[in-house]
Parts: structure tokens; C-alpha cells; sequence
């Protein structure tokens, strides 16, 4: 039945507070439909007879216009897809809760940050930015990281991505930058991807883009997985006490795995293999038990800091370094139920900026400013009018009255005479709530100045945080970043723009990057760079993802490679020291045919080396020798070794190495007799544990794979 909106009294709406984390589901129930043993019935509850079958005149004559049942189902067919996101339009999404690790009341009087028995039901999507809902979940890319806290002061939406900083520092840019980020008009390519001119073109011209492009040509672009991803807020926000004090905020969600990314040769394979590498991952990894988590943090900066910095607060382009303001761990978020629908959750949640409780609230960051206006138009024009807060996954979990009616697709049956406030025929309902009874109140800023359009100059130094991030990564993340570059830029057919990039964006963040990337594009090297300030950090060691590995192989993916004839007895002693590591052994061979009971998960040409974190190969003379005399076995070992993986391998599986051609005693490559398999098992577990053998990239580079 549909929510019928009656006057409430406060007590009533007071008394509603959900402490448990399915507390949302509780809510949607109403609105599921369970198929089990209903008949089949129209829209309009009319049960059916036949629906193999429209209805006609005669057994061969034409279909008549009152069949009502044809024309319903045809029509509710026709109209079943909606436009898709402008961007962000390729998501996965899943459900959890967040629990607060102590109270918070010293920085907000947020209600869902205060009691650490309570949780909060949550819904998170993470997304891509630039390609359609059909394109690759492994492009190089930003990735949204949108979480809905279903509080009990309703909905708080932290809309962020796995960047902290952005391209543009004012809203009115947005535009200008989808479009060139888009797939260019003329011919609509490429699907995914930001290795075109018009891209390139706007952001040579755009230099406050300087430091997110070099995040985006980064390993941060290509993530190993949602679940091993950072999530930043991006914009600065402000937390209100209750004194009514403010201090400004920076949001962060820190993956309890750890963080990793992709090899770029990976990605681009793994696009191509299983372009829902990421989106199944994340399912799968829900349905198993193993429940992704992350850790909500927060950079505090008091309000009498505000202008100690070297760079604006209120300037998107920009973060606060780690060794300035450290980030404090508040809290944690489980994802522990996949979505029942995909059209009715993940692609009709409508998130959105400004959704906001009492105790936090914006700033005058100008590119935050213009998304509190534009993600409402959009969701109005996406999901088809004004009351979209109205589907399921968009309803608050706290009863919610207020006087806006009608419109299109309205679900909610108000009733009573009383449709205005005040009103004296309502008894009054719905009422304003004072804010030290709940009520929002806005912050109470100074603010005096005059109308003018103009960009303030604390936001005009474009490159030091760019430099910054450079000089913090590690050896092999420059490499990353100049192949990232160079691979591009390589795309781009304009030259004009290609030299643009490289002698009046790249010459000003490094000049050896700079002159690196003019040498792959057969540029001469550019001159010195304009000087640029000084930054107060050499480098930030926060920024690199090496430092954020947290050994072990606990959920990662490891390959069993064998064939039949294969030593299951090794099979399953391996399996079980795997999982008692918590990860996921997969019997991989060349077909499904048992190996002496072991059915394999998959073939190896169905499920590639890409799809691996490590791979051990098993002995046994017979499928030994049919692994060796198998090339696509032979590239499995290849691809592994060149993506850094560890490997392992006992007794005759070790021919497989060989055949391969792979180098002896290669770091991360664990072998030896069957007699060796523990002391290989550990060395093995060890490597796995690290994610990459960096050590052997030089080496990696001489296999062909």
C-alpha cells in the first residue's frame, strides 16, 4: 500500500530510531515483490492465462488492439530504461552499516557520530567517471566512492571519489570539463577512456588541472579492486558542535585490506577478459563472507587555522598533507548484503552533496557551491520529477512531513485539509523543530564583500601539490606515471596539444618527468619551468600506495594450476593452507575433467592469469607434461611473472616454469621437491602476501607475455 502522510506528533516521530544495520532493509520490505508462488498478474492485478501467446483474429490473422495484456507488457517495456548518469553512469553498489568507534560530541552533534553501541544502515556506490554504463570497469579513470548514511536525522550523502582533489576549482568549469572528458562528438570515441585530444586540449589550457591529471595518470586510476580502494570527500566540509562551534573537515574511507592498484598491461587485458572484473569481484567477495570494510577518517583543521597553510582549504584542486593534519580513524564500514535489484537500488539511488544533517555543513568552496544545485536538476530530469526521494533506496529510514505535494510519480497519499504552514486546521502539523530540539540550522558565517566574478589569488599556485605528489611516489609509481603519460599523450593526434602538456604543464611539476615524457613523444626536452612556491613538504610519504600495503592473503584470489593426472593429495593440503589464510583457492587446468575427483573451477582459458593475485603449480608427471606442451598454460606463468605475482611450484610442476623459459631464482618465485612443500608453501604465502615483487620489474620487462 502506498505511505499514506498523516499529521505526526513529535513524540511519535521521535520515537523512531533504528539501532541496527538492517534497519533499511526493514523499510524496503514493503516495497519488495517475491515471485515464489504468486500468479502471474498484470499491473493492475489481473491474473493471466496465457502469456505464450498475443491475441489475434484467427490462428494466422493479425493481432487485435484489445489485447490489453500485450499492449501493457510491450508498453511497460518500451519505457523501462531511463537516461543513464551524466557521469558516473557505470556502478556497483551494495549495502552495510557503520558503527562510530567512540563519541564524537568534541567536533559534532551529529546524532550517528556519537553512540558506539548504535550503527547506521548505509548504501554505497562506486563508480566510474567517463564511460557509459556498458564500458569497462578497468579503464584509467577517477572512481566514485558515494556513501548514503540512513540516520536517524535522515539521509547523510558523502559524495566522493577515490582522489582527493579535482580538476576545476569553480562549478562553472564542470560543464566545460565533461565535455572535453566525454567521447568526442564527431565519431563518439573513446568509450572509457581520456587518451583523446579534447581532453588533453582543455586540461594543457586549464592549469589548475595539473594536479588531479597526474593522480589520474597514476596508479590511483586503476584499482585492484572496490574493496582494496581509498575514498576522500574531496571538497571541505564543516563539522558544528553542539555549542554551535565549527571546525572544517576533510573525509576519508581508508580500506581495512590495505590499498592496491593494477599493472596498466593487466588492466587493458583484464578489459578485455571480463570488462565486470570489478563489479563481480565485489559481488562475489559479499556473497562468500569475506565483507569489505573500511575505516571513516577525518583531517580536522580549527577555524583559527584556517589561512595557515600554503594552499586555500576552500580550494578543490588541493588536499591537506598527512604530515600537516593527520587523519583520525572514527569509525568503520561493513558492506555485508549485495543490492536485490539492481535498476530499483544501484541505478535509481540518487545521491546528492547536499544531503546533510544538523552538525555538518558546507563551505564556500566554489565547486562544492555548484553541485548543491546541479544534482538535484539532474536527478529531477534522470528520474522523472520531484519526488524521487520517494523510491525505496532514496527514502530516509526517519519519518519524514513536510507540505510538498503532487507531482509526478508521487507515492505518498497526503491527507488532511492542511497542504501550508502555519495553519491552524492541522492543529498546527507539520511543525518546525527548534535546532536544540534537532532542527537544522545553517552555520552562521560572516560574509561581506562585493559581487564580482573573479577567482581568489590563494587558489592561483596550480603546480606545488602536483610536484608534491610526484616527488612522494615511489620509483616504481614515477615509472607508472611517466609510461601513464606517455601512452596518452601518445594517443593524442594534435601535436600542438602533446607539446602544450609537456612544455607548459609537465616542465612545471618536474622537469626530468617532463623531459621523460617529451622523449617518448619525440619532443625536444622543454626548458625550465616557471617558478613555482615552495612547498612546506618535500614529499608526503601518505601519498604513495606502496606504503599503504598491509601484508597477508587474506581474500586474495590464488591460481592452482594442474591438469588430470595432477597430485590431488598436494591439491588439497594447498587449499586448505589457503584457506586457513583466509584466501580463495581456484583449481584452474585445461579442461573441466576431474583430477582424481577435483572438479576445476575453470579452464585457464576462461579464467586467465589477470584474474589472479598468485599462481602455484602442482606436480604430477602426466599433467605436468600436458602443462607443458600447453601454451596458453605457458602464458599463464608468463602473464604472472610479468605482472609481479608470485608463483609457486613442487615437484614436476616446476617443468612448467621451464618450459616457459622463466629465469632462475627470480625473486618471488617459490619452488622446490615435493619433499620442500612446506618451507615453498611459506616462502610462497610470503610473496602472495606482498601483492607485487617489485624487485624483479626490470626482469619482468624481458618476458613475452
Amino acid at each position: 500500500m502506498p505511505h499514506r502522510n498523516r499529521p505526526q506528533s513529535k513524540k511519535t516521530a521521535q520515537a523512531h530510531q533504528p539501532n541496527d544495520p538492517d534497519a533499511k532493509s526493514q523499510s524496503l520490505e514493503l516495497f519488495r515483490a517475491y515471485p515464489e508462488g504468486e500468479a502471474l498478474r498484470t499491473n493492475q492485478g489481473v491474473k493471466i492465462a496465457d502469456n505464450q501467446n498475443s491475441l489475434r483474429a484467427g490462428t494466422r490473422g493479425p493481432t487485435l488492439l484489445e489485447d490489453f495484456i500485450m499492449r501493457e507488457k510491450i508498453t511497460h517495456f518500451d519505457h523501462e530504461r531511463i537516461p543513464e548518469r551524466i557521469v558516473h553512469a557505470r556502478g556497483s553498489a551494495a549495502h552495510g552499516y557503520f558503527q562510530v568507534y567512540e563519541s564524537q560530541a568534541a567536533i559534532t552533534r551529529a546524532h550517528f557520530l556519537q553512540d558506539p553501541s548504535k550503527t547506521t544502515p548505509v548504501y554505497v556506490r562506486f563508480s566510474t567517471v567517463q564511460g557509459p554504463r556498458g564500458s569497462a570497469d578497468t579503464v584509467r579513470d577517477v572512481r566514485g566512492f558515494a556513501t548514503r548514511f540512513y540516520t536517524e536525522e535522515g539521509n547523510f550523502d558523502l559524495v566522493g571519489n577515490n582522489m582527493p582533489v579535482f580538476f576545476i576549482q569553480d562549478a562553472i568549469k564542470f560543464p566545460d570539463f565533461v565535455h572535453a572528458v566525454k567521447p568526442e562528438a564527431p565519431n563518439e570515441m573513446p568509450t572509457g577512456a581520456s587518451a583523446h585530444d579534447t581532453f588533453w586540449d582543455f586540461v594543457s589550457l586549464v592549469p589548475e588541472s595539473a594536479h588531479m591529471v597526474i593522480w589520474a595518470m597514476s596508479d590511483r586510476a586503476i584499482p585492484k579492486s572496490l574493496r582494496t580502494m581509498e575514498g576522500f570527500g574531496v571538497h571541505t566540509f564543516r563539522l558544528i558542535d553542539a555549542k554551535g562551534r565549527a571546525r572544517f573537515v576533510k573525509w576519508h574511507w581508508r580500506p581495512v585490506l590495505g590499498s592496491y592498484s593494477l599493472l596498466w598491461d593487466e588492466a587493458q587485458k583484464i578489459a578485455g577478459k571480463d570488462p565486470d572484473f570489478h563489479r563481480r569481484d565485489l559481488w562475489e567477495a559479499i556473497e562468500r563472507g569475506d565483507y569489505p570494510e573500511y575505516e571513516l577518517g577525518v583531517q580536522i583543521v580549527e577555524e583559527a587555522d584556517e589561512h595557515k597553510f600554503d594552499f586555500d582549504l576552500l580550494d578543490p584542486t588541493k588536499l591537506i598533507p598527512e604530515e600537516l593534519v593527520p587523519v583520525k580513524l572514527i569509525g568503520k564500514m561493513t558492506l555485508n548484503r549485495n543490492p536485490d535489484n539492481f535498476f530499483a537500488e544501484t541505478e535509481q539511488v540518487a545521491f546528492h552533496p547536499g544531503h546533510i544533517v544538523p552538525g555538518i555543513d558546507f563551505t564556500n568552496d566554489p565547486l562544492l557551491q555548484g553541485r548543491l544545485f546541479s544534482y538535484t536538476d539532474t536527478q529531477i530530469s534522470r528520474l522523472g520529477g520531484p519526488n524521487f526521494h520517494e523510491i525505496p533506496i532514496n527514502r530516509p529510514v526517519c519519518p519524514f512531513q513536510n507540505n510538498q505535494r503532487d507531482g509526478m510519480h508521487r507515492q505518498t497519499i497526503n491527507v488532511g485539509d492542511a497542504s501550508y504552514e502555519p495553519n491552524s486546521v492541522g492543529e498546527g502539523w507539520p511543525k518546525e523543530t527548534a535546532p536544540k530540539d534537532g532542527g537544522f540550522e545553517s552555520y552562521q558565517e560572516r560574509m561581506d564583500g562585493v559581487k564580482i566574478r573573479v577567482r581568489s589569488e590563494s587558489f592561483a599556485d596550480h603546480f606545488s601539490q602536483a610536484t608534491l605528489f610526484y616527488q612522494s611516489m615511489s620509483e616504481p609509481e614515477k615509472a607508472h606515471i611517466l609510461a601513464a603519460y606517455s601512452f596518452e599523450l601518445g594517443k593524442v593526434k594534435r601535436p600542438e596539444i602533446r607539446e602544450r602538456v609537456v612544455n607548459e604543464i609537465l616542465v612545471n611539476i618536474d622537469a626530468d618527468l617532463a623531459g621523460s615524457v617529451a622523449q617518448a613523444l619525440g619532443l625536444p626536452r622543454p626548458k625550465a619551468g616557471a617558478k613555482r612556491r615552495k612547498p612546506t613538504l618535500a614529499a608526503s610519504p601518505a601519498l604513495s600506495l606502496l606504503n599503504r600495503v598491509k601484508p597477508g592473503i587474506a581474500t586474495r584470489k590464488i591460481a592452482m594450476l594442474s591438469a588430470p593426472g595432477g597430485d590431488a593429495a598436494t591439491l588439497k593440503q594447498l587449499r586448505d593452507a589457503f584457506a586457513r589464510e583466509g584466501a580463495s583457492a581456484w583449481l584452474i587446468a585445461p579442461t573441466l575433467e576431474p583430477i582424481d575427483g577435483l572438479v576445476p573451477d575453470a579452464t585457464i582459458a576462461g579464467m586467465p592469469s589477470v584474474m589472479f593475485d598468485a599462481v602455484f603449480v602442482v606436480g604430477g608427471e602426466k599433467a605436468a607434461q600436458a602443462l607443458v606442451q600447453s601454451g596458453d598454460a605457458r602464458h599463464f606463468v608468463n602473464e604472472a611473472f610479468k605482472h609481479l605475482k608470485a608463483i609457486g611450484a613442487v615437484d614436476t610442476g616446476r617443468l612448467l616454469l621451464s618450459a616457459a623459459q622463466l629465469p632462475d631464482h627470480a625473486d618471488g618465485v617459490a619452488q622446490g621437491d615435493a619433499a620442500d612443500l612446506k618451507r615453498v608453501l611459506a616462502a610462497f604465502i610470503e610473496a602472495a602476501g606482498q601483492h607485487r615483487v617489485w624487485s624483479r620489474a626490470a626482469l619482468a620487462e624481458t618476458v613475452p607475455a
